[in-house]
């Protein structure tokens, strides 16, 4: 998973990691899957586990959350005169595939606002 991404974001990651889906108490052996989600205060994580407990999927979404410096850089390197007023960190993982990584921005200079995507490494995305 992405090492850069905030700490609250890599605090629920280590939670759902720990999590032990034949330990809870939904666990019945007729389910092939459980989606299990976790919250905090600016974001969640939807976690698919099979039925042994590997986790097969995740759906990740967090707000204004603290940007990897990749992303700040292109931003301002791009947009010199925008400040990034708002963030949202979106992570789509299936098993056997890399992550799916999408940083949304809103930018602002004056009145002017502008939407942008990145991926984790900075480049715009369409």
């Amino acid at each position: 998973m992405d090492q850069s991404a905030a700490q609250p974001v890599q605090l629920l990651r280590r939670q759902m990691a720990a999590y032990d889906v034949k330990e809870s108490e939904i666990y019945q052996d007729d389910y092939d899957t459980y989606a299990i989600t976790f919250y905090l205060p600016r974001g969640y994580i939807l976690a698919v586990y099979d039925s042994t407990g590997q986790l097969i999927s995740t759906a990740e979404k967090f707000k204004n959350v603290a940007l990897p410096h990749a992303v700040t850089a292109a931003v301002s390197e791009r947009y010199p005169n925008w400040g990034i007023t708002n963030d949202t960190y979106i992570v789509n993982y299936k098993d056997g595939k890399e992550a799916h990584i999408i940083y949304k921005l809103i930018l602002q200079n004056g009145n002017k606002r502008l939407r942008v995507k990145l991926d984790e490494k900075g480049d715009f995305k369409d």
